[in-house]
């Protein structure tokens, strides 16, 4: 009886978070950068608005995400000089993205599959939006509190 309850709760928790889109949990505020910056730029950037990653375009295009793991990886290990060193030459490629209507189940698939962090969300070649994995975690723990599994304590 109590694995026909778990059962039913997990299907309906499923289906919950599953079936709503990408646009009903990115973070719409993504900011762009052009490839030619230098990193020193765009971590000031980062510092200023308090965020982890920029979107790098080139001609209004994007075409890369650079994130702080970039800077530690590619920057501080080989103690390069930021100021000296261009975004499109240490930026992550963009290997995959969604649209707004994207269901989130297949969003984070993707995310899964070609294991990034964020998932650039683009509509008609720009960027609308970005889904990270702190918007999952903001998403499912919404899920918990409105079923009561979770209080505003916790």
């Amino acid at each position: 009886m109590l694995c026909e309850h778990l059962s039913f709760y997990f299907d309906d928790y499923n289906n919950r978070i599953l079936n709503d889109r990408v646009q009903d949990i990115m973070t719409k505020k993504v900011i762009s950068i052009d490839e030619g910056i230098t990193a020193y730029e765009a971590a000031k950037i980062m510092t200023e608005k308090r965020i982890s990653s920029l979107i790098v375009e080139r001609e209004n295009v994007p075409i890369g995400i650079i994130t702080e793991r970039d800077f530690v990886k590619k920057i501080c290990t080989k103690d390069l000089v930021s100021s000296k060193v261009k975004v499109g030459t240490i930026m992550s490629k963009i290997q995959t993205y969604a649209s707004p209507d994207t269901p989130v189940e297949v969003a984070v698939q993707r995310m899964v599959n070609h294991k990034i962090r964020r998932l650039p969300i683009l509509s008609e070649g720009k960027v609308v939006g970005i889904v990270t994995v702190t918007d999952l975690a903001r998403q499912l723990r919404t899920i918990l509190l409105v079923d009561g599994i979770l209080s505003e304590e916790t």
